[in-house]
């Protein structure tokens, strides 16, 4: 059951990622554009994707289980640190040089566009060295 409510949720989020235009690296693009030819549409989306997130993530601390009986696990730490905020700068220039985020990246994954799989191949690569990097760290 969760692997299927797992997938509808993936098909859902990919839909709705088509539908609101994030799938479109050039309409991304015009989006961050703030000092060109600025698209704000994408603002709408994002309000939102806040405002139907907004009732559950404030529900799930509330919960000691997830709907499906798995584990709830939810964020503890408030602080912000170098790691935090050095991640947030790569994935923020890496969004606004490609119009690409993960999400949007395995939905036109699909579609066989060359810029989707170079993409999702250096997202994969960054993922190994992090992965590298953070056992390396912990030794």
């Amino acid at each position: 059951m969760a692997r299927l409510s797992a997938l509808a949720c993936g098909v859902l989020f990919g839909l709705g990622l088509l539908l609101a235009g994030m799938a479109d690296p050039a309409k991304v693009l015009a989006f961050l554009d703030l000092a060109g030819d600025w698209d704000p549409s994408l603002a709408l989306v994002m309000a939102g994707a806040v405002g139907v997130a907004a009732l559950p993530l404030n529900l799930a601390p509330r919960r000691a289980r997830a709907l499906l009986g798995g584990a709830m696990q939810l964020p503890t730490r408030r602080d912000l640190d170098a790691r935090l905020i050095t991640g947030s700068l790569l994935f923020g220039v890496g969004w606004g040089i490609a119009g690409i985020c993960p999400g949007p990246a395995l939905t036109i994954l699909l579609t066989g566009h060359w810029q989707a799989l170079l993409f999702v191949a250096a997202m994969l690569a960054g993922m190994l060295i992090f992965t590298a990097l953070e056992g390396w760290r912990g030794r």
